[in-house]
């Protein structure tokens, strides 16, 4: 008896289900239709938010919690990261402890926020005995060049009478000497791939602080600042360490934070969504299913430019296999996803509602399992038809 084989990754909906959440509810209204459909949920993200929950949960290993500084020195915020089953691996958000969204925009100021928190993420995982590191650096408050997760790794960051800077950017303007005799023994052990899809360099008009300062609230005035004092910082970085490079694709990613870890660790840049497809063996599962369910919030324009489904999508296309979308709403653009190996989307709203209701978990956890149900009726007797 012919057995179908799928394969799910669906995207999580922000605010509402989780990649696997997202992805069970598929599985149930599949099963509906397909009792014996032999069905693998694997996680998906493209290394921005829910990146966290989707590899550690999907990959069986353990969430952490841990109170950290926030991007605001002196306040503390409840930040989480995952770590694998092989207790070497850990998964991490910087935007846990530094992202924009910790912020009400009154207080979004890149002068004063800092990276210190991911610093102590990072610290409190090597105490724990993880040695890897996969680090998504997406929605960053934060314009320090990550002098601040430095030095709560063990830099001391001094100005020229030996004393410590600030852990945010008014620091990098003091910034005399770079002293690494410090820094976290076992820091040497540990390897990081830095999700990033963003390839600005540091500095000039094409870096973080001309092309992200204004969304993260800097004054304009003080942008030909930020940048001066984070060319005056790579440069003395670059004096310690030979293979700084601030034109570096992505060295501005996160306000700088990208820099930081190409100079001062073992880092790699690479693509959020390859990074995760690589983890979970997407394309090994998808080269022996027979169909490829995929999805996320919302279906739009956006969704082609390399976002978590269609890097799902390319790969099933790689092997020839059909690919359906469900989304919690569309937008008229997402026909282009058509044209990016989607053979067909689904909006799951089964009736007029408000966001708040079609948010709940609950609810959309419902309306995705009976749109399937009804997309997989209709698959079973196309044969027939």
């Amino acid at each position: 008896m012919f057995v179908l084989k799928i394969v799910i990754a669906m995207d999580s909906f922000k605010g509402s289900l989780s990649s696997i959440e997202a992805g069970n509810a598929v599985c149930s209204g599949i099963l509906r239709v397909y009792p014996e459909a032999k069905i693998n949920v694997l996680p998906l993200a493209d290394g921005g938010e829910g990146t966290v929950e989707a590899l550690t949960l999907g990959l069986g290993g353990e969430l952490q919690s841990i109170e950290v500084t926030g991007p605001i020195a002196g306040q503390k915020v409840t930040a989480r990261y995952g770590i694998l089953r092989d207790k070497k691996t850990a998964i991490i958000e910087m935007a846990a402890a530094a992202g924009l969204t910790l912020l009400p925009p009154e207080k979004r100021n890149p002068l004063y926020t800092t990276t210190y928190g991911v610093g102590e993420i990072l610290r409190d995982a090597i105490h724990k005995g993880c040695r890897h590191f996969i680090i998504g650096i997406g929605g960053s408050a934060t314009n320090d060049g990550g002098l601040g997760m430095l030095q709560a790794l063990g830099w001391q960051m001094l100005d020229s009478s030996g004393e410590a800077v600030s852990h945010n950017a008014l620091g990098l303007e003091r910034l005399a000497v770079i002293d690494d005799s410090t820094v976290l023994p076992k820091l040497k052990e540990c390897t990081f791939r830095i999700a990033c899809d963003v390839t600005n360099p540091l500095l000039g008009t094409d870096g973080c602080s001309a092309v992200f300062g204004p969304q993260k609230g800097a004054p304009p005035n003080k942008i030909p600042l930020m940048d001066k004092w984070l060319q005056h910082y790579a440069e003395l970085a670059k004096e310690k360490y030979p293979q700084a490079n601030p034109q570096a694709p992505g060295a501005g990613a996160a306000g700088g934070l990208g820099f930081a870890f190409l100079t001062f660790t073992q880092a790699a840049l690479e693509s959020g969504i390859d990074i995760v497809m690589r983890e979970t063996r997407l394309e090994e599962q998808i080269a022996a299913a027979d169909m490829v369910i995929t999805g996320e919030g919302r279906l739009d324009g956006q969704t082609i430019m390399g976002k978590a489904p269609i890097g799902a999508a390319r790969i099933a296309k790689k092997y020839g296999k059909p690919v359906i979308a469900f989304s919690g709403c569309i937008a008229p653009e997402a026909r282009l996803c058509n044209d990016h190996g989607i053979d067909a989307y689904f909006p799951i709203l089964r009736q007029v509602t408000t966001l708040s209701q079609a948010l709940e978990s609950t609810n959309a956890q419902q309306n995705m399992t009976d749109t399937v149900e009804q997309v997989f009726r209709l698959i079973k007797i196309a044969p027939n038809m």
